[in-house]
This record gives C-alpha cells, structure tokens and sequence, in this order.
C-alpha cells in the first residue's frame, strides 16, 4: 500500500494486519522512557490512534479527539503511537492537559510501524491509522488513511467501539 505525505507518495513497509487478525505484540517508549507492550495493557477494548507527529494540526486533532470522546468509556484504553521522541510527547501532552494520555514513540525499533505496516520507512514516519482491538486481541477496526493531511473516520471507529464495548 501507499500513502500520500506533502505531494508526494509514499510505500509502506511492514506486515499487512486484516480485521480479524490476531494483533501483533510490539514493543515502543513512553514518555517516561520505560517499554512498553501492548500486552501491558489490559482494558477489554484498545484504539490504536496512529499518527505521523504530534507536532502537526490533524495528528494534534486526532489524538485530543479519540482520548476526548473515549475519556469516560469503561474498559476502553486510547494508545498514541508517533514517531516523535518521547520528550516531544511528554511536553505536548502537558501543553494539551493530557497528561494521562498514553502515548508511545515507535522512534527507536520502530517495532510497531513493521509489525502492523504502517511504517513510511523513506521518511521514519508512521502513516496515519487507526486499529481497534478486541478484549481478545484481534483487530475489529483498521483503517489507513490514503493521505496523511485528512483525518481518519472518527464516526466509523466510534461506531465500532460502541458496539464493541
């Protein structure tokens, strides 16, 4: 698959993940610097929000949007995954009063954007997605935005999630 970033197109590397999946384990950093597993988190449904940099307006919207609306969902845990470092997303989310976020940096082994192929390797971003996972762990919701300037289906996931949870 390709992606659109500025004007130009881009290939993806990494594994092809399908709804129905088995989601992959992976391994990123925190803002704390600590690793971090999806098998760390335990809540029955997870949204996987993934962006190129926190530092842009639409990676910015997306990831305050799906912590906002999800914020009092029971059992429904929001993961932030960017390539930033770690200490661009600590001080972002102290900027936004989302301290609480959970958000991951896939900078290092980029362990993450391999494992569910949305690496965009020629630039070390991740493209623009959005996997929703099960209690069981298997992909229920994938979407990867063709272009990385547009937003992804927020209706879509929230549906989703709602009739998941």
């Amino acid at each position: 698959m390709q992606v659109k970033l500025g004007n130009r197109m881009f290939d993806l590397k990494g594994n092809t993940i399908a709804v129905g999946d088995q989601a992959p384990d992976f391994k990123a950093t925190a803002k704390d610097l600590s690793q971090k597993h999806l098998h760390d988190f335990k809540e029955a449904i997870i949204v996987l929000t993934i962006a190129p940099s926190i530092d842009t307006s639409v990676c910015a919207f997306q990831t305050k949007k799906f912590n906002q609306i999800l914020d009092d969902k029971e059992n429904v845990h929001v993961i932030a995954i960017t390539n930033d470092l770690p200490f661009a997303q600590k001080r972002w989310c102290e900027g936004e009063g989302l301290e609480n976020a959970t958000i991951l940096s896939d900078h290092k082994d980029l362990d993450f954007g391999l494992k569910y192929g949305v690496l965009i390797e020629a630039v070390r971003l991740l493209a623009r997605a959005v996997f929703i996972l099960d209690q069981d762990r298997n992909v229920i919701y994938k979407e990867i935005v063709e272009d990385t300037s547009a937003h992804p289906d927020y209706d879509q996931a929230l549906k989703i999630i709602n009739q998941s949870a």
